[in-house]
């Protein structure tokens, strides 16, 4: 395989610096990293910055940007991803990322005729009234809820990148991401797993919101990164959107007490209301993933707690 350069933005968040690590392995890969460090951290990539075929660049793709190489790949991750973050006084913010970004980041694949791929979400499917989730569901969204600012904006660059894809037949590969979880989460990014870790670690009781028997399906990050590199390199005609996340169901109340006895079992769960339009049900159909990926998660939800686990102790301490 030929040489390639591959921008990741958003490449020192959760995702992104999973992403890094694993594409930098194969040494015919520079990779370029593109991050503001609003939600990501330079911490996350810190082993990989003096790297001779990795860059970091500080940028808000907002804005747009010219990158003195030719870029082969471009993996668009950048995004508040978690409510905490991409609500209230940041929701403007995170409308322009999803959007203009989305914009600018095309219009980089297209000066270099680069594959794109773009980190759209489950959120598109909003508080779905089908279950599972099929890539043909259109979802059932509140366009001026608290969380709109989120599940339209992933709505309208999904849009954005077929668009372009006509236009320009630009190459273009779109991800709907489901819960996923692992090492270098962010400790107050408010996601359900983070939470109920750091939580149970210092010894907190456990905070669930709603009565717990909403559910979703939490996907190890090494799964995902497979699968997202496997849906670039898939067939230039097949552009999605496709599934990726794993389709074990659980209730919020089970996952809180899975972690609870494997951290500390005297801790007691508590409940708040829970926020306007969060999601009751998400499992995602994986049928087309399997099919034309040949992907399935395979790291089992104990396991990839364990590790999770792993990572927040040596984190916190």
């Amino acid at each position: 395989m030929n040489a390639k350069n591959i921008l990741i933005t958003g490449g020192s968040g959760f995702i992104g610096s999973n992403l890094c690590k694993k594409l930098i392995q194969d040494k015919k890969n520079f990779i370029i990293c593109l991050d503001n460090n609003f939600t990501g951290s330079i911490d996350n990539i810190k082993e990989l910055i003096n790297n001779p075929r990795f860059q970091f660049i500080e940028h808000d793709i907002i804005e747009p940007i010219k990158i003195n190489k030719k870029i082969d790949e471009i993996y668009n991750l950048a995004c508040p991803a978690s409510p905490d973050k991409y609500q209230g006084k940041n929701a403007i913010y995170t409308t322009k990322t999803c959007v203009i970004g989305a914009i600018n980041m095309l219009e980089l694949a297209r000066k270099n005729n680069a594959k794109i791929l773009q980190s759209s979400t489950s959120e598109i499917y909003g508080d779905s009234l089908k279950h599972p989730q099929k890539e043909t569901y259109f979802g059932n969204v509140n366009p001026i809820g608290p969380r709109a600012c989120y599940d339209e904006g992933k709505r309208c660059a999904e849009s954005i990148f077929f668009d372009y894809k006509r236009i320009y037949n630009i190459n273009i590969k779109i991800v709907r991401i489901f819960n996923t979880y692992g090492p270098n989460m962010d400790i107050n990014d408010g996601r359900v797993i983070s939470n109920f870790i750091c939580q149970a670690i210092n010894a907190k009781n456990l905070t669930v919101y709603g009565d717990g028997n909403q559910t979703r399906s939490f996907c190890y990050i090494d799964d995902l990164i497979d699968g997202l590199i496997k849906m670039m390199n898939s067939k230039k005609n097949f552009s999605g959107p496709i599934n990726i996340g794993n389709p074990t169901e659980y209730t919020i109340n089970e996952i809180a007490k899975i972690i609870k006895n494997k951290i500390n079992n005297k801790l007691n769960i508590i409940y708040k209301p829970l926020p306007k339009d969060d999601p009751h049900k998400r499992r995602p159909d994986i049928t087309v993933a399997m099919k034309n990926l040949n992907w399935q998660p395979k790291i089992s939800l104990n396991d990839g707690l364990d590790k999770t686990i792993s990572y927040f102790k040596n984190k916190l301490n």
